[in-house]
C-alpha cells in the first residue's frame, strides 16, 4: 500500500530558541567572559583584571549594548577593587589593613563569579560597592 504522511509545517528547529532574557545567546556569553575576564588578575600580570575588561568593552561597546554595558560594570568594579586594595595595603601600617587585604580579595572573587552567572542568565547585575568611574 502506497500512503502519504501528512504534511507537517517545516519546524522552526533553525532558528535557536529566544532566551527568557531576550538577549542573544552571543551578547550573554560575551557578559559572562566580561566578568570572568577580570580574573586574570590573580595570575600575577599587573592590570590585566582592568586591562581585559576594558578591552572587551572598546571591542563591543558599538555593536552589543549587553555585553557592552557588563564589560563596563566589570571595569567599574576592578578599578574600585583596585582603589580598595590600595586603601587597604596602606591601612596595613596601623594593623587594620591585615585583615582588610584579604577580605577585599574574596569579595572580589565572590562577586566577580556572581556577575558571571548572572551575566549569562542575561540579567545586567551591577556590584555592589562598585563606584561608576565610567558611565
Amino acid at each position: 500500500m502506497n500512503q502519504q504522511t501528512p504534511y507537517q509545517p517545516p519546524s522552526q528547529s533553525s532558528h535557536p530558541p529566544m532566551h527568557p532574557s531576550g538577549i542573544p545567546e552571543a551578547e550573554r556569553q560575551w557578559g559572562l567572559f566580561s566578568h570572568l575576564s577580570s580574573l586574570l588578575g590573580f595570575l600575577g600580570i599587573p592590570l590585566l583584571n582592568i586591562i581585559a575588561p576594558l578591552v572587551m568593552w572598546q571591542i563591543k561597546k558599538d555593536t552589543m549594548p549587553f555585553g557592552s554595558d557588563q564589560a563596563k560594570e566589570a571595569l567599574n568594579f576592578q578599578l574600585s577593587m583596585l582603589l580598595y586594595i590600595i586603601i587597604s595595603g596602606l591601612l596595613i601600617l596601623v594593623f587594620i589593613g591585615i585583615i582588610l587585604v584579604p577580605i577585599v580579595i574574596v569579595f572580589d572573587l565572590v562577586f566577580t563569579i556572581i556577575a558571571a552567572i548572572k551575566a549569562n542568565d542575561g540579567v545586567a547585575y551591577r556590584y555592589p560597592l562598585c563606584i561608576r568611574f565610567i558611565s
